[in-house]
């Protein structure tokens, strides 16, 4: 168009000069920039027409086109298409001009316009079109979303205090099928809770999610290569799809957006203005009253509404919901401990021992703890509010500190009755004499081992002996064994049996003497280690 009008002017500037300064077609040619032959042809059918200098008032630029130009008619008495469908149709996914002008010739036959005549009327059309229709966008591709910068008052109905709640909006590019709800802030769970709401109110989920670059959204904010925060991510994936940032400071990417959100303070918050709320659901209940109106009001240039376009153009080129909603998760980073133990809300959780030291990503939810490496899960735990408490799962554990793990007091005393009332004893005594439980699990699982090396039944009689002289400990028991005292029965009589008279013959030397001989024999073999060769460290 300022093309046109460029040459208009330039014609009516041919006619001044040619018949009020009678100048000549060179003259005017150069004066104008035009050529001599164009000069020519314009004074000639300036002549045709009866036109002269100054130009009837009548005759604006469109007129005098018309006069100058004038083409034969065409297309009289024939039918003119309905744009106002051609231009809905045209937001379905792979639907061309090309196509619409073949149906259009279809129906009206020889009463039709040819394609290039029909994409002239329809180029006119859409330049009539609100600016914010200019955009075409595809079927179910798009979801604008944004908060309005308008607030509405809720009155505490206890304290009388007022708390302003945001209204977050949301708009289908194609359809414009508008969403709206307040909530408290625009902080990440607030954001991530209407996103969801949003989903469930269309019953679909979009291609796209073309959010402002609030930092509930985006963690950086470029013109390449936004980033989105991991939660608001996290979320993306869930739904299966995908977010566009606007760019920043380019309103135009998100007109859709900026458009509905005065819809929405129009259309939604000015009728709300002189009402009192007492709670965030009533205002939500008011909101959804005049949002279900809104979006069934019928278009002023094309045709239906917000409502009976999205169910005919977007939501069939939508994605289901998912199976569950999406549950709200924070991301954040920790490191493991020598223990293989991250910290979380101060509880901590147990990782593969083999990650010591290693920054893990944790994804924490109200129910679970899911930790990550280079985008591997390799734990998941229930999440626990017991602070400095500890979750392990043994599989995270090293081979020794899992055997260790594994024997409880209760095993240990199980353990040692299998082999004889004497190992029994001998246990207990350890787990009650010790000054830590973690002592005795070691003294007795250093008897195991013995076990296994001298057998149970040399242990059981050991460990009697060890009971009799009262000296139950595992260097006693393990002195005992390495000198085949246990193998001589008749000379360590048992506590229950009483002394024969033969143990006061003048040939027998007595239970001192004994006794003064072990305590030589185990002089010097106090490494409570040296004959546990499995013994755990």
């Amino acid at each position: 168009m300022p093309a046109k009008r460029s040459a208009m002017r330039k014609i009516k500037e041919v006619l001044r000069l040619k018949f009020e300064a009678q100048l000549s077609h060179q003259r005017i040619a150069a004066a104008t920039g035009l050529s001599k032959g164009a000069v020519s042809k314009y004074v000639r059918r300036a002549v045709q027409k009866g036109l002269g200098w100054p130009v009837p008032e009548q005759f604006d630029d469109a007129e005098l086109e018309r006069t100058l130009f004038k083409l034969p008619s065409v297309g009289v008495g024939r039918a003119l298409p309905d744009f106002g469908h051609i231009h809905q149709e045209l937001k379905r996914r792979g639907v061309t001009l090309q196509l619409l002008w073949e149906e259009y010739q279809a129906a009206e036959g020889q009463n039709s316009y040819r394609y290039s005549q029909f994409c002239e009327h329809y180029r006119r059309y859409r330049e009539r079109l609100a600016r914010s229709m200019r955009q075409v966008h595809r079927a179910g591709e798009k979801l604008f979303i944004d908060y309005s910068g308008d607030t509405v008052d809720i009155i505490d109905a206890g304290s009388g205090q007022i708390r302003s709640a945001e209204i977050f909006v949301a708009v289908m590019g194609a359809s414009k099928y508008t969403y709206a709800e307040a909530s408290w802030t625009q902080s990440l769970p607030d954001w991530i809770a209407s996103h969801i709401r949003t989903f469930e109110y269309l019953g679909a989920v979009p291609a796209l999610l073309v959010p402002d670059n609030l930092k509930s959204a985006i963690k950086h904010a470029c013109r390449y290569e936004p980033e989105a925060t991991s939660t608001y991510g996290d979320l993306a994936r869930h739904y299966g799809t995908a977010i566009l940032p606007a760019r920043p400071y380019q309103a135009r990417d998100k007109a859709a957006v900026e458009t509905h959100v005065l819809v929405v303070q129009r259309w939604i918050l000015a009728r709300l203005r002189n009402r009192q709320f007492f709670s965030l659901l009533e205002l939500n209940g008011a909101i959804g009253e005049l949002l279900r109106a809104l979006n069934e009001r019928p278009f002023k240039r094309l045709p239906g509404s917000r409502s009976s376009a999205f169910e005919s153009i977007d939501r069939p080129a939508m994605k289901p919901l998912p199976a569950a909603r999406y549950e709200y998760a924070d991301w954040l980073n920790a490191r493991a401990g020598i223990d293989y133990h991250i910290e979380v809300d101060r509880h901590y959780y147990s990782v593969p021992h083999a990650l010591v030291r290693q920054v893990i990503l944790v994804r924490l939810t109200a129910t679970t703890v899911e930790c990550f490496l280079k985008g591997r899960r390799i734990a998941a735990h229930l999440r626990s509010y017991v602070r400095g408490a500890h979750t392990t799962v043994a599989e995270h554990m090293p081979d020794s500190h899992r055997r260790h793990r594994e024997w409880s007091p209760a095993r240990l005393l199980s353990w040692g009755e299998k082999i004889g009332a004497a190992t029994r004893a001998v246990v207990q005594w350890q787990l009650e004499h010790r000054p830590h439980p973690e002592q005795g699990y070691r003294a007795c699982l250093g008897l195991l081992n013995a076990a296994k090396t001298y057998g149970e039944a040399r242990l059981e009689a050991a460990c009697r002996r060890a009971l009799t002289i009262g000296s139950p400990t595992r260097r006693r028991i393990l002195a005992i064994l390495k000198a085949r005292l246990d193998q001589h029965p008749e000379l360590f009589p048992t506590a229950e049996a009483p002394a024969t008279s033969a143990r006061e013959h003048a040939n027998v030397r007595g239970a001192e003497y004994f006794r003064s001989t072990l305590n030589s024999t185990t002089e010097g073999d106090d490494d409570p280690c040296s004959s546990n060769p499995s013994s755990i460290h």
